[in-house]
């Protein structure tokens, strides 16, 4: 142990690395289908470490938490922009209650127990299970008036109360959505979420890490045309117009693959590849000739592309009213084979409305791909280098946000720098999704800031905790358990019932989406993905999500602001 401490005094960053590594070993725990996570693992992990007095320089967590919440507004963006519309609108309140019922939960539970600004702050963080209140809390306690003393009692409360209060934070949901509200409605989640499938004309499961979907939507075959062929004699472009969406996509004839124009003959003899859907390009055998291997000089290249849709006109309206206002020869030889919105995939089926920022994956030749690729937006590859001007102007605007002080209600709060740098990334990750040749930031590169940032954060936080952790706990543990049990389980409880009766969301899956969705709960949306058995949460998940990730998060200051208590010198 001695040996321990020195080395960490040495080269403080030394004993960082190591708690992330711990850290992320703890958080591999698992209960059931409870994960103890990366984030709350380093901050356990860290607060043991912490204990030696490691010091760290403050500048370190500031920048990485900046880092972080930028990713996540910058991420959040789009779908943050695009659900502010009529059609979600109950969705939209109903994530922001849920919000506004567990900050008033916070303060209730605050004022009633006498908890200073840290320790609320935290019940909130690991109450809510939103853990970038961590540092917007803890930059808000940072421009308080009080000695410095106090600062870093009530930081290392905040750090404290989450890590007491996470667990059941992460819990709760699952229990809620899973079990709890279904018993209660007398609701099968599987055979709702079957049923809303089917009324959008699908659904599929949702598949586990490391499974794929062997049945294929989009499949090219080789036929030999014969002199009895329906297309025998007939020019490409007549031939296609009797295939449905199929395309002729080469010829092979006399040893040699020649055009495939619209104006080319087919002829007898002819060795025709096909791509399209199977549920159309099975009609192609009787109508081409018998269906034969492909010789083996006979190659067909194709591409797969990921585009964020950016076009305005196809936004906001159903795969299938786009596939009856879209020319068949236009869309011809490309095929959607996934949609992502936000991180999750959603259901493939003609009732799913798009949005902008959605990721749509489409297959075909080179240059059918080019041919509708500016009609839907831009292709993600294309952004593969980081805009570094907009990257530096967003977090030097995001800081300057920060900085200012309102007043709500009379209550001085200020953002600081992570609240503003989390409008800041939410400005240019919405820039983006408008404007594709601006603000580049590559998705593997917002990862990694997103989640390299809150570990790195977080570590320190926990390093700098130290012995105090373990004062509060002794003080307060058993009480700030039982609060956040509360603080967890009430509005979720209560903004479902408001949902449901006053916002009219009536649909079980949509229901059940929107609570946990309104509370950023991931374990619980994975949970509900499961019961489920297919996609049908996502999309009303990924609209409350991306509402309770901004909100939540501006929560951290507002409760600094609101709370008058100090902690003891």
């Amino acid at each position: 142990m001695e040996l321990l401490d020195k080395l960490f005094d040495a080269a403080p960053l030394l004993a960082l690395f190591v708690t992330l590594a711990l850290g992320y070993v703890a958080g591999k725990f698992k209960v059931g289908r409870f994960v103890l996570g990366g984030i709350a693992g380093t901050l356990l992990v860290g607060v043991v470490i912490g204990q030696l007095g490691i010091k760290i320089d403050p500048g370190v967590k500031s920048i990485f938490f900046a880092l972080f919440i930028y990713a996540v507004g910058y991420q959040g963006g789009p779908q943050f922009f695009q659900s502010l519309n009529r059609r979600t609108i109950n969705q939209l309140v109903s994530a922001f209650v849920m919000c506004f019922v567990g900050l008033i939960c916070v303060l209730v539970a605050a004022w009633t127990f006498d908890l200073d600004r840290g320790t609320a702050a935290g019940l909130a963080a690991g109450g809510l299970t939103q853990s970038a209140i961590l540092g917007t809390a803890g930059d808000a306690i940072s421009k308080l008036d009080v000695s410095a003393e106090q600062i870093k009692t009530m930081q290392t409360n905040v750090a404290v109360g989450y890590a007491v209060t996470y667990i059941f934070g992460s819990l709760g949901p699952i229990i809620i959505a899973t079990w709890f509200i279904p018993m209660v409605m007398g609701w099968d989640i599987r055979a709702e979420a079957v049923k809303l499938a089917q009324s959008i004309s699908g659904g599929r499961p949702e598949l586990d890490p490391g499974q794929f979907d062997a049945i294929k939507r989009v499949s090219t075959r080789v036929y030999k045309v014969t002199a009895a062929s329906k297309a025998n004699g007939t020019k490409v472009d007549a031939a296609q117009k009797g295939m449905s969406d199929a395309k002729i996509e080469a010829i092979f004839r006399d040893g040699r693959e020649i055009d495939a124009t619209d104006q080319t003959k087919i002829e007898s003899g002819d060795i025709v590849a096909v791509t399209g859907l199977i549920s159309g390009i099975a009609k192609t055998e009787g109508y081409l000739g018998t269906e034969v291997q492909a010789p083996p000089e006979f190659q067909l290249v194709e591409e797969a592309r990921e585009i964020i849709l950016t076009n305005n006109q196809l936004a906001g309206h159903t795969i299938q009213e786009i596939n009856e206002h879209v020319n068949t020869d236009l869309r011809r030889g490309v095929y959607t084979i996934r949609i992502r919105r936000a991180g999750h995939d959603l259901p493939l089926l003609p009732g799913l409305e798009l949005h902008r920022g959605d990721e749509l994956h489409i297959v075909g030749t080179p240059k059918d791909l080019d041919r509708v690729q500016g009609m839907i937006g831009y292709k993600i590859s294309a952004a593969a280098i980081t805009d570094f001007v907009f990257f530096g102007i967003g977090m030097a605007l995001g800081i300057l946000v920060g900085m200012g002080t309102v007043k709500l209600a009379g209550v001085p709060v200020t953002l600081g720098t992570g609240g503003g740098c989390l409008l800041s990334g939410l400005l240019f990750g919405w820039l983006r999704s408008t404007h594709p040749r601006y603000a580049a930031l590559p998705t593997g590169a917002s990862n990694f800031l997103r989640d390299f940032g809150l570990a790195v954060f977080v570590a320190v936080v926990g390093l700098t905790a130290g012995p105090q952790a373990f004062v509060t706990i002794k003080e307060l543990g058993v009480t700030l358990l039982l609060l956040g049990v509360a603080v967890t389980l009430l509005p979720q409880i209560i903004t479902f019932y408001f949902s449901y009766y006053v916002l009219g969301i009536r649909n079980p899956i949509e229901a059940l989406a929107c609570v946990v969705g309104g509370r950023s709960a991931n374990p619980g949306f994975a949970a509900l993905l499961s019961k489920a058995g297919n996609a049908t949460p996502v999309a009303t998940f990924t609209v409350t999500y991306a509402v309770a990730n901004v909100f939540l998060t501006l929560w951290g200051p507002l409760i600094i602001g609101i709370i008058s208590k100090n902690a003891a010198q």
